[in-house]
């Protein structure tokens, strides 16, 4: 057995980091950031984005081929998950980092802690699984590989607490994104101005998801559902917001012919949501990003039947599943599962967020709450802090 103390180890400390998805490599890459602005000198490696390899993160496997969601999905990409988890295992043992980091990603990563604590490697988990709203079972495999928890709501530090694990509450890193004003009104409205929005228009905003299985999934029934209400309301302005890491072209190139016109948008994600109205969003931390500027949103999800099926039948402890409604602990954006996410059905309640102006600034209120329950700036300072006793002190 490796310890991850070993005196073979050189000075300069060492980290390996798996963040295999659009949020978790930005908070990783935050932390990146903040150690290098800090003068810290790390050897980070594992699995992340283009954007963390640009300061100096060595890539063993990259989020934007890794983020996949499903049963089906994750058989299609199998060879290639299997290839990195194996290859981060083997490079662990060389380099024998202080510490390993996972953020979210839960069956690879509670896999690969099981892995690493049995090589004697300390173990940190950033941004829990929901294993509080199903397979609650989960949280033994976490008491006993995991070293801590750092975590992004109250009510998970309150949960973890309950069995035991040692567990930090750090808030929520989307509020360290809010230095910038986003809401600010000349800004908007030059944003809006630059895509020939007008002040009186209203801007309809698309998010289909950051992963390409949900792209699959969800984008043909936003498409559809944008077009009902084109035809429905001729002047209301309609934008697809392009997640970061998609290359703009490309996703240009996979579009169907739409018989309506449709703004193509690729930018920082709170600049593109600032410039919308009214929300149509999947599932996921993009409903809090929206959540934040209080924009009016429907959530939606599709996933293949099997898993669809799977879903219902395990999640029996929570009423919602949309991040933003979880949050809230009711039910602030009206959620569509499955068969319940079509077009018609999507149409009807974004319909009454466009005719209803009222509505809207009451639903905008509601969701200007949304940072009071997250916390307090500085999170990614509070994790590199977290950390900081595994590197023997340092920041």
């Amino acid at each position: 057995m490796l310890n991850a103390a070993s005196p073979e180890m050189t000075s300069k400390p060492r980290i390996l980091i798996v963040a295999a998805e659009a949020s978790s490599s930005l908070y990783a890459q935050r932390l990146l950031e903040f150690w290098k602005k800090s003068g810290f000198d790390v050897e980070a490696f594992g699995v992340g984005s283009r954007e963390m390899e640009a300061l100096g993160f060595e890539c063993l496997g990259r989020s934007e081929e890794l983020a996949v969601v499903g049963v089906s999905e994750v058989l299609a990409h199998f060879p290639e998950i299997r290839r990195v988890f194996y290859r981060l295992i083997e490079e662990a043992k060389k380099r024998k980092p202080q510490v390993i980091l996972l953020l979210d990603y839960p069956d690879f990563n509670f896999r690969l802690a099981k892995k690493m604590a049995g090589l004697g490697f300390k173990v940190v988990y950033y941004i829990s699984p929901q294993i509080w709203a199903w397979r609650t079972s989960r949280v033994k495999l976490v008491k006993k590989y995991m070293d801590k928890m750092l975590v992004l709501f109250p009510f998970e530090k309150d949960f973890y607490k309950s069995f035991g694990v040692d567990v930090e509450f750090v808030g929520h890193p989307l509020l360290d994104e809010l230095e910038v004003d986003y809401t600010e009104e000349t800004r908007v409205k030059r944003l809006r101005s630059k895509y020939g929005f007008l002040p009186e228009d209203l801007v309809l905003g698309l998010m289909p998801g950051s992963r390409r299985s949900e792209i699959k999934h969800h984008l043909q029934t936003q498409l559809e559902t944008a077009g009902i209400l084109h035809r429905r309301y001729p002047h209301l302005k309609i934008v697809l917001l392009v997640a970061p890491h998609f290359e703009l072209e490309e996703f240009r190139a996979e579009l169907p012919n739409l018989d309506f016109p449709m703004t193509l948008m690729k930018m920082e994600p709170f600049d593109m949501i600032s410039v919308t109205d009214v929300m149509l969003a999947a599932s996921g931390t993009a409903t809090l990003m929206v959540g934040l500027l209080g924009k009016p949103m429907i959530i939606m999800y599709k996933m293949s039947g099997f898993t669809g099926w799977l879903a219902k039948r395990f999640v029996k402890s929570t009423k919602y599943f949309g991040l933003i409604n979880l949050i809230h602990r009711k039910l602030v954006a009206p959620e569509f599962f499955q068969g319940e996410a079509n077009p018609q059905k999507l149409a009807q309640e974004l319909s009454q967020l466009i005719e209803d102006s009222a509505l809207r600034t009451e639903k905008a209120r509601e969701l200007q709450k949304t940072a009071s329950l997250l916390g307090s700036s500085g999170i990614t300072g509070r994790v590199a802090q977290a950390l900081a006793p595994y590197f023997g002190g340092n920041p």
